[in-house]
């Protein structure tokens, strides 16, 4: 008796989770898969949404930009290819004339506590003053949270959102993959030739590229 009453258990739960998968419903393991950290960034889609607080203990999120140009940078003032932007200049000028322009221009440090490039209270705000940074606010994701949402490599890693929350442009800031603060001044930047064409109606000649640098330090 016993065995044959757990036997029709089992036919019946069997039956309603078939029944369940033919009307369409989502099985539960997948849906506990669609979660912040395993969304991903992809140009051509929409730019997963992000709360991080800056260095003065700011909030702020990806939501309330929408209207507006956003460039993500993934940041660590400790790597020699960053430094080669900040040191020469390069950085600061791309931030600052392009807020000038009404663009938000978040920079974000995935660096965890310990690792090369994190910093945080006054350390962090006297670095940031020491590298001439003029972006609209410095963000603090020591939990790597954001940067693996983004799938950020390298610092720097770039990314242009255009005013309706689209992905537009995703990689390098230029094509030198050099430490080499020579040639900062020469080849082509990406992020203001994707600004430029979005800006002007035109399509973008190139959307995505092999970001290069030193690897996050997650």
């Amino acid at each position: 008796m016993i065995r044959k009453a757990f036997l029709t258990l089992f036919v019946l739960a069997f039956g309603v989770a078939v029944s369940g998968i033919l009307a369409g419903e989502e099985p539960a393991e997948t849906a506990a898969t669609m979660t912040a950290s395993n969304m991903s960034a992809a140009v051509g889609q929409a730019a997963p949404d992000f709360t991080l607080t800056d260095a003065a203990g700011k909030s702020h999120s990806l939501a309330a930009y929408k209207g507006k140009y956003v460039v993500l940078e993934w940041v660590n003032f400790d790597c020699p290819f960053v430094h080669r932007h900040y040191s020469s200049g390069n950085m600061p000028r791309l931030q600052k004339g392009w807020t000038e322009k009404g663009v938000v221009w978040l920079s974000i440090c995935s660096s965890a506590s310990g690792k090369q490039g994190h910093y945080d209270g006054k350390a962090l705000t006297d670095r940031i003053k020491t590298e001439g940074f003029s972006a609209t606010a410095y963000l603090v994701d020591g939990d790597g949270k954001v940067g693996r949402m983004y799938g950020a490599k390298t610092t720097p890693h770039m990314f242009v959102i255009d005013p309706k929350g689209m992905l537009i442009y995703s990689g390098a800031i230029d094509d030198k993959p050099t430490a080499n603060l020579e040639e900062t001044s020469t080849g082509t930047n990406y992020i203001s030739a994707a600004l430029d064409a979005a800006m002007a109606g035109k399509d973008i000649a190139t959307k995505s590229t092999a970001s290069y640098g030193c690897s996050v330090k997650y």
